[in-house]
């Protein structure tokens, strides 16, 4: 079906057409030209109509034929402008037609690109129609990651006719901070939807200590294996995770159980505290329970969960060196005297933990990972997803990261309702030592805090997403709880000298 930059598909019908539209509309980015050839009729608006539908998630959405206004914009999960070139009088019109913001602002589908093929970019998805037979032939041209993106959405269309759902619809669900993301599948014999995870196996980096790329060192979930693995096991205690369906683990495409919607915050994106107290109370009843560290899955492999190690935790916590001092200090970066009492002050921190419980943590147990499940009881209230990356660590991090929600801000009075909540939920499980954990929550806190303040500025500077920086007074805010224990004294000072604090912004 494919060589090294063409696609040939066979379009039999109508609605094999529009599968293709909706395919196409989960390929393409901000930036993408895809450019319809093909004679009168052989199909290019009903192909064009089908993206915009689909990336508009409405199948009864107006698109009018561009003919007479030679574009139609229209503001969806990206912005798509719909150009019909047949009655361009000169290529240098499509300027004047705003096509290059266009095309820098999001989507252009270009019907009849011959007419101005002179003023189009070169790098550009070219797709041609053609009759044949009772159906249509596309031939799909495009070169680099554009390319790419086609082929893999069309190998998650093979995937789900070889799992039984030819007919599937395909709407885009959302993306996360890695290379996963997610679709939601409506199947046409079944009224649930269910949730395809793509997750394309994830390329070798550059070594960034000891030899190791990133995900090495920060244990991160390299394929599909430590998903289903720690998925099946949590069911298996009785809390709510995905059933998954079909898993392809050498192209990381799996079918899982849709949890729900519903989500722990409210419409003004605040948290509901009846959720955020169920979620504690599911957290402790994971803590109490002795979570395996090597599991089977698949045929004839075992997940080991790795531990959350002394070098995973010291690599995290040097993004305040590497990128926090030196963006609140405009570019003057730490010294080689800070950055070595600060890693001291953290090996000592680390050691500390060396008596502190040690079980399963889900590791971003917070308000993007907590289903809502308003008819369900106990436990199975609250569904679990994104723990691909968990490990074998201090429980307390896991509850540091509910309790000091880094995308929401949790009041004092939240804090300590929730924090009570659980603490009173373990006492009553005895064999808790409550002053060792509150120590280990207090390390824990300021390690995720110490991350966050640092990540946050990497995302502005290193991969162009201010967004995140908003989140920065709450990051410190947390951070100065965390430092109010005694253990922490010598964390308070080194930050107190290097002007971290809560009122930076």
């Amino acid at each position: 079906m494919t060589t090294s930059d063409a696609i040939s598909l066979f379009l039999k019908d109508e609605a094999a057409t529009i599968r293709l539209g909706e395919d196409l509309a989960l390929a393409m980015k901000a930036g993408d030209c895809l450019a319809l050839s093909g004679d009168l009729g052989a199909g290019k608006s009903s192909l064009a109509r089908a993206i915009l539908r689909a990336m508009a998630d409405d199948e009864g959405l107006e698109v009018p034929s561009p003919t007479f206004t030679l574009v139609q914009s229209y503001d969806l999960r990206i912005a798509v402008s719909h150009f019909d070139l047949y009655r361009l009088a000169d290529p240098a019109e499509l300027t004047e037609l705003g096509f290059d913001e266009a095309l820098q602002n999001g989507i252009c589908l270009v019907e009849w690109p011959e007419m101005a093929e002179s003023e189009l970019p070169t790098q550009r998805i070219a797709l041609t129609l053609e009759h044949e037979g009772d159906g249509r032939r596309a031939t799909i041209m495009a070169s680099g990651m554009q390319f790419l993106r086609i082929r893999r959405v069309l190998a998650i269309r093979d995937f789900l006719d070889d799992s039984g759902y030819p007919a599937a619809k395909r709407r885009f669900l959302t993306g996360d901070a890695s290379l996963r993301a997610y679709e939601a599948i409506y199947p046409k014999t079944e009224k649930q939807r269910i949730i395809l995870m793509d997750w394309p196996p994830l390329a070798e980096g550059p070594p960034v200590l000891d030899g190791k790329p990133y995900p090495k060192v920060a244990h991160l979930a390299e394929n599909a294996y430590p998903f289903v693995a720690i998925a099946d096991t949590l069911r298996k205690d009785g809390f709510a995770a995905p059933e998954v369906y079909k898993v392809d683990y050498n192209k990381g495409i799996l079918l899982i159980e849709d949890l729900g919607s519903d989500g722990v915050l409210d419409a003004q994106g605040q948290p509901i505290i009846e959720r955020y107290r169920e979620s504690v109370a599911c957290l402790a009843r994971l803590h109490a329970l002795k979570f395996p560290q090597d599991i089977p899955v698949g045929k004839g492999h075992v997940h080991h969960i790795p531990d959350f190690d002394r070098t995973a935790m010291k690599m995290e916590v040097r993004l305040v060196l590497d990128w926090h001092l030196p963006w609140k200090r405009q570019g003057v970066p730490a010294t080689e005297a800070e950055r070595a009492e600060y890693l001291a002050i953290w090996d000592a921190l680390i050691d500390e933990l060396a008596t502190a419980e040690k079980n399963l943590l889900l590791r971003d147990f917070h308000s993007p990972n907590i289903i809502w499940r308003e008819h369900e009881i106990g436990i199975r209230k609250i569904g679990l997803i994104d723990f691909q990356d968990a490990m074998i660590g201090p429980t307390a991090y896991d509850l540091a990261s509910i309790v000091q929600d880094a995308r929401v801000t949790i009041e004092p009075e939240l804090f300590r309702q929730l924090m009570d909540d659980y603490l009173t939920l373990r006492r009553a499980q005895g064999g808790f030592d409550e002053a060792g954990f509150m120590k280990a929550w207090a390390i824990m806190s300021a390690q995720r805090n110490c991350k966050l303040a640092g990540l946050w500025v990497r995302l502005l500077q290193r991969d162009g997403k201010p967004g995140y920086l908003k989140h920065m007074p709450r990051t410190l805010s947390y951070l100065n709880v965390a430092l109010e224990h005694e253990t922490l004294a010598p964390l308070r000072d080194w930050c107190a000298r290097a002007g971290i604090g809560q009122s930076e912004s």
